[in-house]
């Protein structure tokens, strides 16, 4: 499994709309996308204006080229991308260790 972590910074005072945006976006793009596992998204308590995107892949190239080199990547960006104060840091990550 990789994780991918997107550190989302979006304008300020958009935080309604951008709540039900990615909501949406997401069940109509990423949760059908090959290799999609599940997600989680949190919002910054100090920074509201933060959000982390944090999706699980069944491997890297589900998401880098499956998801990304689709049509669904460009949907995405449509319903989300106008929200954004500067493009988000994308990042993978395997898990080393874990308790539950």
């Amino acid at each position: 499994m990789i994780l991918e972590l997107a550190d989302i910074r979006i304008q300020p005072g958009a935080q309604a709309q951008f709540d039900e945006a990615i909501k949406r976006a997401i069940g109509l793009t990423i949760a059908k996308a090959t290799g999609y596992l599940g997600h989680q998204v949190q919002k910054g308590v100090e920074s509201p204006e933060r959000y982390l995107l944090m999706v699980r892949w069944n491997t890297l190239d589900n998401h880098t080229i499956d998801f990304r080199e689709s049509p669904a990547f460009t949907e995405w960006r449509g319903i989300v991308g106008p929200f954004f104060a500067v493009p988000p840091t994308v990042e993978h990550f395997s898990l080393l260790t874990e308790s539950i």
